[in-house]
């Protein structure tokens, strides 16, 4: 490929990927929606079954998948390159946007306005909403509703740092033993990848080997930045399921540790549903709150870095894996679990931070059926909740 093509490629991928960011309200599912109208539909950038198959693998990886997707196609389009340039531009309009939002809640101190009490109510409808449609596709047996108990029973008596990621290591255990025999169609064709093994398996190093070396680091220099760095790389390595998944996550490492209040915490997480782009931006908001841009800037790096590497280091094997029943019966008993942290989330720190009285529960089930019966888009969801927390604050 000439070097002019190459730039052309890069910059029509910027493009194309900088609308979406701007564009792509929903979270992860109907951010698929826009990939597949616009990169596979009008553009013809991949065929069906390569979309398809590129879905599932970021199905099965830890981390944001609609924006692995976006990488993943960027990739194919234009080598790592062309990942780097799709995730700046499906990414950056969103981490300006809570960038912004954090640096104005510092400067104003309005965390305790009546607003921001509406956006945390949001939060309620926002993540019930996402439980209920995960409910439904995880766990549609009763050995994988039985995991999702376990899961809710143990994160919400045992809340330290380490119980999500040992209740999804247990889970996973669980799956395979459960689920090793599950019977998978091995009719799909086989995907090719313009990356190699050799750069594939030094992603996947460099992947484990931050997982590992962070902490010790993190000890021995008592950095802020470190630390922070740390906190986000390790809540991006661990999430399967999405975004709403990394709110507990980020919420254990951050509140507890007084590196932010819990209603800075979930006024920001209110303020996610109204931009479009991935949730998982929302890391940026946290950022900007405790260290400004600098902070923001840091957090998106650092949470979105393991959806890098796990995405360019099981590209070249995903043909074989896609096909392992045991991997697949894993995952199986890990998704059912993160259904039952999600659950537990809402219960604390959502529900127990935001309803506080039953004209809060009546207003969040208004914002409820709007947004689930009524199909009205998100940002008509937050702007409703902002100004209907003002109005109770009145009553």
């Amino acid at each position: 490929m000439t070097e002019k093509k190459q730039i052309r490629l890069l910059l029509e991928i910027l493009m194309v990927s900088t609308r979406l960011g701007f564009t792509s309200f929903g979270g992860p599912v109907a951010h698929l929606g826009y990939f597949h109208e616009e990169y596979i539909r009008r553009r013809k950038w991949m065929d069906e079954k390569s979309y398809v198959d590129l879905v599932a693998l970021c199905q099965f990886l830890p981390g944001p998948a609609s924006s692995q997707v976006g990488i993943g196609i960027g990739v194919m389009r234009a080598g790592i390159l062309g990942g780097i340039v799709s995730f700046i531009g499906f990414t950056l309009p969103s981490v300006l946007a809570l960038i912004i939002f954090a640096l104005l809640l510092n400067s104003f101190g309005f965390a305790d306005a009546g607003w921001i009490h509406g956006l945390k109510i949001v939060a309620v409808v926002v993540v019930a909403h996402a439980i209920l449609g995960m409910a439904k596709n995880l766990t549609p047996d009763v050995k994988r509703k039985t995991i999702a108990l376990f899961a809710i029973v143990v994160t919400l008596l045992w809340q330290t740092a380490f119980t999500q990621v040992g209740v999804i290591l247990l889970a996973g255990f669980v799956g395979f033993l459960i689920y090793r025999h599950h019977t998978l169609d091995d009719s799909s064709e086989n995907m090719k990848f313009p990356i190699s093994h050799r750069l594939a398996v030094i992603c996947l190093i460099l992947f484990f080997g931050l997982l590992i070396a962070l902490p010790l680091l993190r000890e021995a220099t008592n950095l802020n930045w470190v630390a922070m760095f740390d906190s986000f790389y390790r809540a991006g390595s661990l999430v399967f399921g999405g975004g709403h998944v990394v709110l507990p996550l980020l919420e254990r490492e951050f509140v507890p540790t007084g590196w932010l209040s819990e209603e800075q915490f979930l006024a920001g997480y209110g303020a996610a549903q109204a931009v479009p782009g991935p949730l998982f931006t929302f890391a940026a908001y946290i950022g900007a709150v405790i260290n400004g841009w600098q902070g923001g800037l840091l957090a998106t790096i650092a949470i979105f870095l393991p959806a890098f590497l796990l995405i360019l280091g099981t590209l070249p094997f995903w043909n074989t894996l896609r096909r392992n029943p045991k991997i697949k019966g894993a995952l199986m008993g890990v998704n059912a679990a993160v259904v039952g942290i999600l659950i537990a989330a809402l219960y604390h720190p959502i529900w127990t931070s935001s309803i506080l009285s039953a004209i809060d529960f009546a207003f969040a089930a208004v914002l409820f059926s709007m947004l689930v019966f009524w199909k009205l888009p998100p940002w008509v969801i937050v702007l409703t909740g902002a100004i209907g927390g003002l109005f109770l604050t009145l009553i």
